[in-house]
């Protein structure tokens, strides 16, 4: 392969969306309780937005009740006022400087809306895949522009980009399909 793009780093880079996505999806609940749920949450803390587990200590003392010990007392309005924006159908309890949050059990309604939250995160996984193609499909036009590559070379590159995008992609949708089928069932 001559000059052109390197396509080792838009694999890095779609490999990357992918795991992004893995861990999104794994924060959806499926019936047990698990600290996972949590990682999306961030909270207004100190004058900037900070992840959960950076105020406080997530627990799961029953298999359906999160507990959550806030470090500082100041915070524990904060981390409540997350949780609930988080648009987890959570609702905590502040029990001092602790807060539990009982899981209600999921009902067809909410594991509709649980599979439609993990399709937002698979759209966003698929938007960030396409911005590297495009990057991609960038840098060749303004390799072959520049003359640096010719344009059957060109071409061939894009094709192999194009290739990996769909590769990419249709992982995204099976990883999709297969949490989806994970939520609905009861």
């Amino acid at each position: 392969m001559s000059e052109g793009i390197d396509i080792k780093e838009l694999k890095r880079r779609m490999d990357g969306a992918i795991s992004a996505f893995k861990h999104d999806i794994a924060s959806l609940r499926t019936g047990r309780a698990s600290a996972n749920i949590l990682d999306p949450v961030m909270v207004e803390a100190y004058g900037s937005r900070v992840p959960l587990n950076q105020v406080a200590n997530v627990t799961v003392p029953e298999p359906r009740m999160l507990g959550i010990s806030v470090w500082d007392k100041s915070m524990v309005n904060a981390v409540d006022r997350a949780i609930r924006e988080a648009n987890l159908g959570l609702n905590p309890i502040i029990d001092g400087q602790n807060l539990r949050i009982p899981l209600p059990e999921l009902n067809e309604e909410r594991r509709k809306s649980l599979v439609k939250v993990a399709h937002d995160y698979a759209e966003k996984s698929k938007v960030a895949i396409r911005h590297v193609r495009r990057d991609g499909m960038d840098g060749l036009k303004k390799a072959e522009k520049d003359g640096v590559i010719g344009q059957d070379e060109s071409r061939a590159q894009s094709d192999r980009v194009q290739k990996m995008t769909d590769e990419t992609i249709s992982e995204v949708d099976r990883l999709l399909g297969d949490k989806e089928k994970e939520i609905m069932q009861v």
